[in-house]
């Protein structure tokens, strides 16, 4: 298989540094993240290339995807795996909180898949798979604005595979169960599930699909559920 080029959002740990991690073995891979100590240190582990971008921001989100191509040429697939925990009861988050979740995980996901696929329209091929989460589906206690913002792009992600019209151009999603990650850790807020995913568990699942052909099986809009006993 020649070596192709890939893109993985969020790819300085947890599910997306796992996606990237096999991945690497055999393509270009470019990780994305927001913290420059955490791009650097990544990128070192894994032998890949990264950059620093803010998902929250447009025209870096723009000029990031620009300088990928400009790099290696046309991305094959890109893995959206990053996303803002806001966990706990709606009137006892900060409204700093809920401005800055809405950002990442709303704005962030229209503003990447937006740029994402301009260019695999321009060259008639690609994968995109975005991580939502099996809670869009099942409701929890205690996380109504996560899972409110994740809800949006499942809508989103849902319709876009809609309108494509070609199998060349595949936009599928996977609903993993929880898994223990620096999600939660980020912003403070403890683990909770004692019953869970691991993360190079539910990579498989997303290479898998990163790994689909053109002419593969007609698979945009597919959703894959990774979940535990409990669901």
């Amino acid at each position: 298989m020649d070596p192709r080029t890939f893109v993985v959002d969020g790819g300085t740990s947890g599910l997306g540094m796992e996606v990237a991690r096999i991945l690497a073995a055999d393509h270009r891979v470019v990780i994305l993240g927001n913290v420059p100590d955490e791009v650097s240190r990544a990128r070192d582990e894994l032998g890949c290339d990264g950059m620093v971008c803010d998902m929250s921001r447009s025209e870096q989100v723009r000029d990031v995807l620009a300088e990928v191509v400009v790099r290696y040429g046309p991305i094959d697939g890109l893995a959206h795996c990053a996303a803002m925990w806001a966990g706990g009861k709606l009137e006892e988050l900060a409204p700093e909180t809920i401005r800055r979740a809405i950002e990442v995980n709303v704005l962030g996901t229209a503003y990447l898949l937006h740029e994402a696929l301009l260019r695999m329209r321009e060259q008639g091929y690609g994968n995109i798979v975005y991580v939502s989460a099996l809670a869009t589906d099942v409701p929890r206690p205690g996380i109504p604005l996560y899972r409110a913002t994740k809800s949006f792009g499942t809508s989103l992600v849902e319709s876009l595979a809609e309108a494509q019209g070609t199998n060349s151009i595949k936009v599928m999603e996977i609903h993993p169960g929880p898994m223990h990650t620096r999600l939660q850790e980020r912003v403070g807020a403890d683990f909770l599930d004692t019953i869970f995913a691991l993360p190079e568990q539910v990579a498989t699942e997303v290479v898998r699909l990163m790994l689909l052909g053109a002419d593969d099986l007609y698979v945009s809009g597919q959703r894959v559920l990774r979940a535990d006993g409990r669901w």
